[in-house]
């Protein structure tokens, strides 16, 4: 019987650290967990439980479905779309941006109609004139707290920054 492939998930982890730009002691600080423990995960020595892997997850502010996954814990079900896959490969965004953008593209989502049900008229783009008057939900406008400014109606505008 072969043993499981441990190696990978902890390759996995050292990889979204290191895009962080977090050392291995802020992260085990951050998961909660010895230095030692997250080193040995990272090196494939240890396989973290599930516990585990959602302190680490939220360490590094990823999901945690995307760590079990690569663990080998769930199934990922439905392939990342396009515009996912593109957001996670852009090397111009922080994890928490694309986390964030992850996280809106999903909402909108599931705000959508099933396939086949979109009418004609849902399917047309809005004229500039018209305006979207509905606020974001609260976890994403604390989330865009850092990047933007909200309005009054909870719209989100650009913040300028003059140097």
């Amino acid at each position: 019987m072969a043993l499981p492939k441990v190696g990978s998930i902890g390759e996995y982890i050292r990889e979204q650290r290191q895009q962080a730009k977090i050392s291995l002691r802020q992260l085990a600080a951050a998961a909660g967990v010895s230095n030692p423990y997250l080193s040995q995960i990272e090196r494939g020595l240890r396989k973290p439980s599930a516990e585990i892997l959602n302190q680490i997850a939220k360490g590094l502010r990823i999901s945690s479905q995307a760590l079990y996954v690569q663990a080998g814990l769930i199934e990922d079900r439905e392939p990342p779309s396009d515009v996912i896959t593109a957001i996670r490969a852009d090397a111009h965004l922080t994890e928490r941006q694309r986390q964030v953008l992850i996280d809106i593209y999903e909402s909108f989502r599931k705000e959508q109609p099933a396939e086949g049900e979109q009418t004609s008229q849902d399917a047309r783009p809005r004229s500039g004139s018209e305006q979207d008057d509905e606020p974001l939900p609260e976890e994403f406008l604390a989330a865009l707290e850092p990047y933007a400014a909200t309005s009054r109606n909870g719209n989100v505008t650009p913040e300028t920054k003059e140097g």
